[in-house]
């Protein structure tokens, strides 16, 4: 391996001569040899489109000629297009600021804009990281403001669109499943009937809900950090340069993006991103019910519930064949727990904005993305194999229906709440039908029994 000198204030270190990153960057990648985890390719790209935006704003504003400029934003596209990933090697766990990511961007564009320019960035800096591409910045908002555009780029074009896909299916099995009527619970003890489309219906409404939850949290996101550079008050900034970066990244990218009114708080508070967390664990609280629902519902197949059949994937089991288990379901649970843990993490990291700065940015933003990678990708593996192939076991589903005692529920407006518990506990307790329990105690007769007992009456299906 060929290596070359660089320089920043420190002084010479050693890198990679087929590398494009400069000191700084060597010294986090030595200095931080702390696990696996490291900056996510997504947020890479949010930075590379963000120091494009500046470019081009520094350039309208003259303090950055046209070909620097241009040189920059080939860089940055460059750097979209994925050309350089193996350029970004630093840990999550590095200073709390982001610094050295940010400084990773700025040395990686300025050396390949300097070979844009036709220089050789091992020579000599035709464009300088500090001087150019962080031109009128400082890691204390530039890196918020990546979090802020890295977290609604992957909620609108990654989460939303496997979220809507579960929607989709779940409103095909609520057609579907209309007028199967099925015995409820609640306290894991019969309850009165149902159908499975209403059940279903619940499952729907919870993912609705939260998808309307979700983009509300996107209001406060939209809202960035950029201009307020070192403490907020925008020292080395120009004045407008918060709007115009922001109207220029909205142009870039397609996203809407606005100026926040308060650098104080975009930089020591990350609110914005609890609270869009929080919408995130909501999901996964409802994607918990759901799928623990369907898995016992599932359960089996002779000696559970065994109302719902599930698509059968893979082996369940290396010691007892023939074994079929609800893997998706459990895999969405696991997942489900993840982004609860994640919560936790985020709340408690957010809640550290000492004075001016949050020094807890890398932890924060790994963790919202890992939330929503793993959302998305559980969702659809979910939906495809799982949802989209549940059956009802309809023969199943009518014994259990046929044989709850709290059918008897209807009868209590006619003979009263403490009678019809009698019929139930007299049925319960010698092993006999709800009817057999009625005409023995001569509470009713069997033609009003007959005509009350309907669970057809009892469900209110529209």
């Amino acid at each position: 391996m060929q290596y070359r000198v660089e320089r920043d204030t420190m002084g010479e270190i050693q890198v990679l001569d087929d590398k494009y990153w400069g000191a700084q960057t060597q010294r986090s990648f030595e200095n931080f040899k702390i696990g696996n985890e490291k900056m996510p390719k997504v947020l890479i790209y949010a930075f590379a489109n963000l120091k494009k935006a500046l470019a081009i704003v520094n350039n309208d504003l003259a303090k950055l000629d046209n070909e620097k400029k241009d040189a920059i934003i080939k860089a940055c596209d460059e750097i979209i297009e994925g050309k350089f990933d193996d350029n970004f090697p630093l840990a999550i766990w590095q200073t709390g600021s982001g610094t050295q990511t940010n400084m990773n961007l700025n040395e990686v564009i300025a050396n390949r804009a300097t070979e844009i320019l036709g220089g050789d960035f091992r020579k000599e800096k035709l464009i300088h990281p500090n001087d150019h591409v962080n031109m009128s910045q400082s890691s204390n908002d530039t890196f918020p403001t990546v979090m802020h555009i890295v977290c609604v780029e992957q909620i609108e074009n990654k989460l939303i669109p496997s979220l809507d896909n579960l929607i989709a299916v779940f409103e095909q099995k609520v057609k579907e499943f209309k007028g199967i009527i099925k015995i409820g619970r609640t306290h894991l003890q019969d309850a009165t009937p149902l159908t499975l489309s209403q059940e279903f219906s619940g499952y729907l409404s919870m993912l609705i809900h939260t998808r309307k939850q979700i983009l509300l949290s996107l209001e406060n996101l939209r809202e960035l950090a950029i201009g307020g550079t070192a403490v907020g008050t925008g020292l080395n900034a120009y004045p407008e340069l918060s709007q115009r970066v922001s109207e220029e990244l909205t142009k870039i990218i397609g996203i809407k993006f606005v100026s926040n009114p308060n650098k104080f708080h975009a930089l020591t508070s990350h609110d914005a991103i609890v609270f869009a967390h929080g919408a995130l664990k909501a999901l996964a609280a409802n994607l918990m019910k759901i799928a623990n629902d369907i898995r016992f519902l599932a359960s089996g197949p002779r000696c559970g519930f065994g109302e719902l059949i599930l698509p059968e994937n893979e082996p369940g089991s290396s010691i007892m064949p023939g074994k079929v288990n609800p893997t998706q379901c459990e895999a969405l649970t696991m997942v489900a727990v993840q982004i609860m843990g994640n919560d936790v993490t985020i709340g408690f990291a957010a809640s550290q904005g000492n004075f001016e700065l949050n020094v807890f940015k890398p932890v924060i933003i790994y963790n919202f993305l890992q939330s929503l990678d793993l959302l998305s990708d559980a969702m659809n593996s979910f939906n495809i194999h799982c949802v989209e192939g549940i059956k009802p076991d309809k023969e199943k589903i009518a014994y259990h229906l046929n044989n709850s005692l709290m059918l008897v529920t209807a009868l209590s407006p006619h003979i009263g709440y403490e009678n019809a518990a009698k019929v139930a506990k007299n049925a319960y307790k010698k092993g006999i039908s709800l009817k057999q329990s009625a005409m023995e105690l001569g509470l009713i007769s069997e033609k009003d029994f007959d005509r009350l007992i309907n669970p057809s009456d009892m469900v209110n299906e529209i």
